[in-house]
């Protein structure tokens, strides 16, 4: 999960300050300096934490390099983007700093508003809300030259894992059971294609991205009816887009796609670094002789019935059902986002300098970005993408 920043004009950060600061983060976060290693005796996956004091081990990868032109900044970014060898998750190595300079290293440890920095985090123990936690520490250990924590008061990660496996999960477990009885989760929907895929070894990972803006207009009556019925823009969103694929389907109504969920369902967890994103189904029973208002609601108290249960993880949900072998709703998705001009990460203070976050793209080429769904619809405030797998369809079909 790659972070690409710049300094804002006349700013400067003092390179030693910056890797010190780094490392204080590093040391209070034991998400940031955790491995994973499968055993394979015991057929398990283990996690051990890194000791913070360990002399002998690096707890962060740091490296400089140069550049001259935007395309070489975009292949870098490609880079931390997508190779896995960047990481050593059985070194607890999960978390990188990499350092732009352009042209040639500066001679006095300092970066300036031409040079640019990334970082960058393994997914298995970061998520997005984790780089708003990140950043204010890093401001903090950077102003300061300290970072102050205690392991026996503060929420660990470790602590989340206890947390889940003592929480009272009968409700939650009857809930699932409940709302998916009878649902076909091995079956995909059977959406059109362009080229077929046999099994999930022919998965490209390539996919093809329309964009489109609803306009001026659009947006107003679609915020005013919104608000005029009381509901919120996720929901009805998520009612068009069920309307959507029972047409794209022609007129299957039983509708089970995937959603993330950010997972921190306590108050404590937002302030810990970590992996806490869970997929849970969102199944939808359509009646063809429902109006859009009928589907809203239905869709509305479907949705939020669903989020009350978000915390049952993804993997005991599955395993409700040992018979399926591949759960094919993952594959298709559904994101509702804020735009990136309104996030936390888009402009960020370290010391008295200010970065500003540059947008990346998951292009692949000007036809192509990198998906993992078959289809998803990701919505943002004026902003909606449509992404299909391009082993299915070609871009002319999107």
């Amino acid at each position: 999960m790659p972070y690409l920043y710049r300094l804002t004009s006349k700013h400067t950060l003092s390179i030693k300050q910056l890797q010190h600061a780094l490392k204080l983060v590093v040391q209070k976060h034991q998400s940031l300096r955790t491995s994973l290693i499968f055993d394979e005796q015991n057929n398990q996956l283990m996690q051990r934490i890194i000791d913070k004091n360990d002399d002998n081990s690096s707890l962060f990868t740091f490296i400089e390099s140069t550049y001259e032109t935007d395309g070489q900044l975009d292949s870098i970014m490609h880079d931390e983007k997508g190779n896995p060898h960047l990481f050593d998750l059985s070194q607890g190595l999960v978390c990188r700093c990499h350092l732009l300079y352009h042209k040639q290293h500066p001679r006095n440890d300092l970066l300036t508003d031409k040079d640019a920095l990334i970082f960058n985090f393994h997914h298995a123990l970061f998520d997005v809300p984790s780089m708003d936690v990140f950043i204010d520490d890093l401001n903090q250990a950077y102003t300061t030259g300290q970072l102050s924590h205690d392991d026996n008061t503060t929420l660990r990660y470790l602590d989340y894992a206890v947390i889940e496996q003592q929480m009272p999960m009968t409700g939650a477990r009857m809930f699932w059971l409940d709302t998916l009885h009878g649902c076909q989760l091995d079956r995909p929907l059977s959406l059109p294609y362009d080229r077929h895929r046999l099994t999930d070894e022919h998965r490209s990972g390539r996919g093809t991205s329309v964009s489109f803006d609803f306009g001026l207009d659009l947006s107003h009556l679609f915020l005013s009816y919104a608000s005029s019925n009381n509901i919120q823009p996720q929901h009805l969103i998520l009612a068009a887009y069920y309307v959507f694929l029972f047409k794209l389907t022609n007129g299957e109504r039983d509708l089970c796609i995937g959603i993330n969920t950010y997972g921190r369902y306590r108050e404590e967890f937002k302030q810990v670094i970590g992996m806490f994103v869970n997929a849970i189904p969102l199944r939808c029973q359509l009646d063809p002789h429902w109006s859009f208002h009928q589907l809203l609601e239905y869709v509305q108290e479907m949705e939020s019935n669903s989020m009350k249960y978000s915390y049952f993880p993804l993997q005991r949900i599955l395993d409700l059902y040992r018979n399926i072998s591949k759960p094919a709703f993952l594959d298709t998705s559904f994101e509702f986002s804020i735009s990136e001009a309104e996030l936390d990460v888009n402009e960020i203070c370290i010391g008295d300098s200010r970065c500003s976050y540059v947008p990346y793209s998951t292009e692949i080429s000007e036809d192509e970005i990198m998906s993992k769904f078959d289809f998803i619809l990701t919505v943002q405030h004026d902003l909606n993408t449509v992404c299909t797998s391009i082993t299915l369809v070609v871009e002319s079909t999107v």
